[in-house]
């Protein structure tokens, strides 16, 4: 039930879209932008619409691409949670402003990430790599 929403900038990435947390778990960390999806919803239509209510940042769901999904047990605080990530190639920086449960929407250099809350420097590591290779491809 709950997604992820990776943007990264240009290709290959050298930048990476993160969100301040408003609120707990992990209130004022950086993460990635995401949320749980809405009953009825389908999941890549929730990445689209988390992405654009915390970042303002509009994208269809036929753009992003399916990362993976991420269940480790105590992933999140909160209890038992599975997470669909998706990536979002962007050719430059898109202009993001935090919205709804993000404080702040920031792009980051990805050799200069800040700490990140869950599992995200997991998610991330991955769809740094899965973005590598898939320019190289």
């Amino acid at each position: 039930r709950d997604l992820e929403t990776l943007l990264v900038s240009p290709i290959p990435p050298r930048s990476v879209l993160l969100i301040q947390r408003r609120n707990d778990p992990f209130a004022g960390l950086w993460a990635l932008p995401g949320g749980f999806v809405d009953a009825g919803e389908r999941v890549a239509r929730a990445a689209a619409r988390e992405l654009a209510e915390e970042t303002t940042i509009e994208a269809d769901a036929s753009q992003l691409e399916l990362l993976g999904v991420y269940d480790t047990p105590g992933r999140d605080p909160r209890g038992p949670t599975v997470s669909v990530a998706y990536l979002l190639r962007t050719g430059a920086e898109l202009e993001a402003r935090g919205g709804d449960d993000a404080r702040v929407a920031r792009w980051f250099a990805v050799d200069a990430l800040p700490a990140l809350a869950f599992d995200h420097p997991l998610v991330l590591a991955e769809a740094l790599s899965f973005a590598a290779h898939a320019q190289r491809s």
